[in-house]
Order: C-alpha cells, then structure tokens, then sequence
C-alpha cells in the first residue's frame, strides 16, 4: 500500500440527482450506487457551479467559480495561471489517467486535458485507446505512434472547429448529420469499456511505478441524450413505448431533434411524451448504474477499493420537459444544479453510511482531492468537503453561475428569437443556494422554495458577447496548447 492513495472522481455526465435511489427515486434505479452510498458519506444538498459541462468541469479542476477561471464558452480556454487538479496531482508523483466519454472535455482543445499523463477518449472520429504512454521500441513501433499522432492532431482540429463555429455546429443539427455524429462520431462514446480499461489500470498497474499512487478521472455519458438503453431496461423502465407507435414516433424524433435538445418548449410536454421521457432517461441511470457495479466490484474484488478515496458525482443535471425546458445550458434550476455527491474514503475523514445536509459546492472536489493528496495549503484545506458545518469556509451556501454557450444562444436567436427573448434564456445569471439564516435576499423574496432548499436571490448580469480582447486571449491560449 502507498503511503498516498490512489483517487477516483468518477463523473456521471448529466445525472439528475432525483433519479437515483438514495437520493429519494421510486422506481428503484440504482441499486449499485445506493450501496456504495450506505458505505460511504453521502451529501444531501450539493450544487454544481454551472449547469453544462465546460464550466462545471473547469471548476471542479480549479476550485473556482466560473466567473472566476472564465471557461465558460465551447470556445474557451483555461487560463495557464490556474493550475488544474492534475497537474497538480502529476507534479506532486501521481500518474494521471483520465477514461473520458464527453466531447467537451476529451476533444475540444479548452485546457481540461492538461495534467494528464495519460487521456483516453472514447468519443468522436478517432478514439485513443490503451496504452498511449510506451512506444515499442522498433521502427514499425515509432512509426505507429507518429502516424497516430498525426492523424489524431488532424482529427481534433476538425472536431476542435465544430465546437467553435456557428456555421458547423448548425449544420451537425441538421438531420442528415444526425446518424453520422451518433454512430462514427461515437458521441456517448462507451461506457462499458471505459470503466474496463480505468479498473485494469487501478488492478493490473501497468507502466505505474510500485509505489506510485494513480489519480483517475471518469467521465460517463450513459444518461446524456440521445436515449437508446438496451431493451431489458427500457422494458422495466418504459414498457409502454414496446407497444405504444405514439411513443415510439415521439422518442425517435426526440432522439434525432438536436435543436430541440436545447430548445425551450413552445408548450408543456403532455402526458405520454413526459412518460415516455421519465422512463428512457431512468432505463439509462439503471444500465449505467450496473457498469458502475462492474466497475466497483473489480475494484473491490482486486483490494483497491478500500486503498482508493473514490469520489463520485454528477457535472450537471437534465430537464425532461420540467418548467418547459429540455436539456441543459439554459437554466438555473435545481433539475440542472441539484447534483449527487458521495465520497468514499479510506482514511475516515468521511466516515462511512453518514450525510450532510448542508449545502455544498461542487467545486470543493478540487480541495477535498489535494487535501487527500497532501498538497493542500491553508486556505485549500479551509475548502475540503471533510469540514465540519462550524468550521465550513462557506458557511452553508453554495453558488451556481448561468453563462449559456453562445453558440447555441445565436442559433436559437436566429431560429426561435422570440421564444429567446420571452424566456430570457440568453441572461448570464447567479444564484446564491443555502440556508436562509446564511444570507440576507439580494433581490427580493426567495424565489423557489423545492426539496433540495432555497434559491436565494437571483442575480441578473448584463450578458458579455465575446470582445476582440477575450477572443485574442482564447487564441493565444490554444496556440499555447499546440493547436
């Protein structure tokens, strides 16, 4: 055993907090998780900083805000002054390895990738695939690697460009583009063989020094839209929509409208369409939650588990049609902030079957993981999750910024302004959650009481449009990583 223990932040890309089953879901759906929750400290009331994935991840790598390490765009870059969690994790003598399924984070080029000695990404054209550390020795060997690396820095500059361009994004929404970026572009990438290949590395160690502590991150994608779980849960989740062509019309034009994915509802879902929602995305969470088991239980069956601080939550969570919304990005609502937190723990500093009901921010995982490490300074410890409700630095309070991509923002401008400008989904918004007594209504009376606690006076901030300053600084911050 190490004197450092390996690190686990197993991420549930858009995992809604209220379908899963220590978290209160009825039907059952995730019985797996609910056991590592028993074991574990479960945290009631955590929130993430940001409701999609660019912003959410950039701050649990940092510890910071959004509106404090501004990554807040596809087209955004990380500032080089912030160092991420792996870099300093790397520096500091772990091996860094990261299994990701999600575009936005394994293949637009924004600096999320930085600190990793080894990222394997399961999306997009060309998926990287174990080990990329060694290099065979003989020229065949040398030759493989630089035509892989050639061919992989092509590929990533064209995908790297949909992510920034209003013109290729608004043309992958078009239905002829939609088979092509779901089956070659492996948008969801694959979850089985990602937890697989993170658990061979945990067990097996290969090119991992003896005593050499792992950090892995995990990015799943299982319960991100579109919706197609294999058949044996949709048939325990959503039975009716076998039988039902209603049913199956609306789900395969919900699976193809990727417009709509962002789109707010012109009207409200009615009863068979939020049904048949309801039971797709809970047919995902319970096939994902079974990979999750297969995963833990090869750690567990290895030893590893109980030398591994394993942390697992969600970036974001989803609409399914609630307050007329679907998806993500454009709304501060608990749907989408109201996030699941566990950390399991060999240490004790978070002792096993407890929670905390106080509000917590997703940011803090960055502090809690040095902390485990080692590395943390003063003010980095004041941050850990392990703090107790007297000595918590925030005192209770969580915040929740709202920068929605501009990118989908000038398309839904230019196909649905009117419905953009009614719902006034192109705010940048802040929301403060926690407990009443913490802090005083900024604007007013509270505007959303729900079982996850009190959104306590929205703010509204004038909305930036990218000026020629900040897109130089984005520019010079990918020549800077390579592109």
């Amino acid at each position: 055993m190490t004197s450092r223990p390996d690190i686990v932040l197993l991420v549930l890309d858009t995992q809604r907090v209220d379908r899963l089953s220590c978290y209160g879901c009825s039907p059952e759906t995730s019985p797996y998780i609910d056991a590592l929750a028993a074991d574990a400290t479960i945290f009631r009331h955590a929130a993430s900083p940001a409701s999609w994935t660019v912003p959410a991840h950039a701050s649990m790598f940092t510890g910071h805000y959004p509106s404090l390490h501004h990554t807040v765009q596809s087209y955004s870059v990380l500032p080089k002054t912030l160092p991420t969690l792996a870099e300093r994790l790397r520096d500091s003598g772990y091996f860094t390895a990261a299994f990701c399924n999600n575009p936005l984070v394994g293949v637009v080029n924004n600096g999320l990738r930085r600190g990793f000695l080894s990222f394997l990404n399961y999306s997009g054209w060309l998926t990287s695939r174990p080990n990329q550390i060694g290099v065979g020795s003989s020229l065949i060997d040398r030759y493989r690697q630089w035509f892989k690396g050639l061919l992989t820095a092509i590929v990533c500059r064209i995908q790297d460009a949909f992510a920034r361009s209003e013109f290729l994004l608004e043309l992958s929404f078009s239905p002829l583009m939609v088979p092509f970026w779901q089956t070659a572009l492996s948008f969801k990438g694959n979850t089985a063989k990602s937890l697989n290949d993170a658990a061979l590395l945990l067990t097996q160690r290969r090119d991992v020094a003896e005593d050499q502590p792992i950090f892995s991150f995990i990015n799943l994608m299982g319960t991100h839209m579109p919706y197609d779980p294999p058949r044996r849960f949709a048939a325990k989740f959503a039975p009716h929509v076998r039988d039902n062509k209603s049913a199956q019309r609306y789900l395969h034009h919900f699976n193809s409208d990727i417009v709509g994915w962002y789109m707010p509802l012109a009207k409200a879902l009615d009863e068979e369409q939020k049904v048949t929602l309801d039971g797709m995305y809970n047919s995902e969470v319970a096939y994902q939650d079974e990979l999750v088991g297969a995963f833990l239980e090869k750690l567990r069956a290895s030893g590893r588990l109980d030398r591994t601080l394993l942390v697992v939550c969600a970036d974001h969570g989803d609409h399914l049609g609630e307050k007329q919304f679907i998806g993500h990005s454009l709304s501060l609502y608990n749907e989408l902030i109201h996030v699941p937190l566990l950390v399991r723990d060999p240490g004790g500093d978070f002792p096993r079957g407890t929670t905390v009901e106080r509000f917590v921010s997703t940011r803090r995982v960055y502090h809690t993981l040095l902390e485990a490490a080692g590395l943390a300074d003063e003010s980095e410890r004041k941050l850990t999750l392990a703090q107790s409700v007297a000595s918590d630095a925030d005192v209770g309070t969580a915040f929740s910024e709202g920068i929605p991509p501009q990118t989908i923002i000038n398309v839904l401008r230019r196909r649905e302004p009117q419905l953009l400008s009614e719902r006034r989904i192109d705010q940048t918004r802040r929301q403060a959650r926690g407990m009443l007594q913490h802090i005083p209504h900024r604007n007013g009376p509270a505007i959303g009481t729900t079982p996850f606690g009190v959104a306590i006076g929205e703010e509204l901030v004038k909305p930036k449009t990218p000026g020629r300053e900040q897109l130089h600084d984005d520019r010079r911050r990918r020549d800077d990583l390579g592109e």
